[in-house]
């Protein structure tokens, strides 16, 4: 029986890809992986960091407190956060999940230069966020060899 799927369901697979996550458990991690559990909650915290920090150098950039060539890398740091479910599991693709994941970093680490001269305390709330993507680019470009 073959079956055909639409391109609405391919669409919406690649950006709600649930049932792709058996294909994750199903690869080699490295011993330092956490559990699963894990990225829930530590995700749930850094967005909560992420909404305030953010949205604070967005409110500033909205007022003309910063440029907005300050609030460019947290723009792009959202979109390279939000295209990694997609492209890691709904494409399946670990070498396009890293080359996101070293985006994400790059993107926080310019965000953080660029807003520290005018508010230290976003630049200091991005250390966790800082801390987790080093670790989740690690992990990745780790999987990512693994999986070759």
């Amino acid at each position: 029986m073959v079956i055909h799927r639409s391109g609405l369901q391919i669409v919406l697979n690649n950006f709600f890809p649930m049932q792709n996550y058996e294909w994750y458990q199903e690869l080699v991690r490295p011993a330092f992986a956490p559990p699963a559990w894990i990225f829930g909650p530590v995700w749930s915290f850094l967005y909560l960091l992420i909404v305030i920090s953010f949205g604070y150098v967005f409110y500033l950039a909205y007022h003309h407190k910063v440029s907005w060539k300050v609030a460019l890398p947290f723009v792009l740091n959202i979109i390279f956060n939000l295209a990694f479910t997609p492209l890691e599991f709904g494409l399946q693709n670990l070498t396009l999940g890293s080359i996101d994941v070293l985006l994400v970093l790059f993107t926080l680490v310019w965000g953080i230069v660029a807003i520290y001269p005018k508010a230290k305390w976003v630049a200091y709330l991005q250390i966790p966020y800082l801390l987790w993507v080093s670790f989740a680019s690690v992990l990745q470009l780790t999987m990512n060899y693994l999986n070759w």
